[in-house]
This record gives structure tokens, sequence and C-alpha cells, in this order.
């Protein structure tokens, strides 16, 4: 009897062997299922940016108003008939001669 359940445990653990550890299983599916999901959000990412890529292509070939706005941001250039104008920060206006963020010393109450 003790042969008997010796040659079965043995059994048992050579046709686990292959459950586990051989060519096709259950390690092997998890780590594919890890590298479909890992490839799965990769594709949507690239999907995502190939869809805004696609929006630009076919708003620069429609109109004009995206080469304008590309121009201008991008180059720098603006029309014949306008003016640029810079606005300082408000952090430069602090630096400004003349003005002070605190009192003079005369004003103390």
């Amino acid at each position: 009897m003790r042969w008997l359940s010796t040659i079965l445990i043995a059994l048992l653990i050579l046709l686990q062997y292959p459950l586990w550890l051989g060519k096709g299983g259950w390690l092997r599916v998890w780590d594919a299922a890890r590298q479909v999901e890992r490839r799965k959000e990769n594709t949507h990412t690239l999907e995502v940016r190939n869809a805004a890529l696609d929006a630009e292509v076919r708003d620069l070939k429609q109109g004009y108003d995206a080469i304008e706005e590309r121009a201008r941001f991008e180059l720098g250039m603006i029309r014949q008939d306008e003016v640029f104008v810079q606005i300082p920060e408000k952090a430069d206006e602090e630096a400004l001669p003349g003005k002070t963020s605190r009192p003079p010393d005369g004003d103390k109450q």
C-alpha cells in the first residue's frame, strides 16, 4: 500500500509539472496576458496621438486659420497691417524705477 501511494504522488507531481512550468503552462499564460495588457495600453496611447495628429493635418489642409496660428505663435510672424504690442508681466512692473512696494519712511504712523 505504501508503494501505491508513493507511485500515485509521483504520478501527480509528474502531471502537475507541465501544467505549471511547461511550454503552455499557467505561468507563461499569465506572463503573456500581462504583455498583452501592456501592448493594449501602448496602442491606446499611440491611437490618441495619431488621432490628434490626423486632426491637425486635416485642419492645416482645409483652412488658413491653423496655418496663421502656427505662423503667429511658433514663428512670431504678424500681418502687414498689424502692430505688435507686448504687455510686460506683473513682476516686470515691480522692477520699474519710481515704483516701490513699501511706503516711504516719512509716512510712518
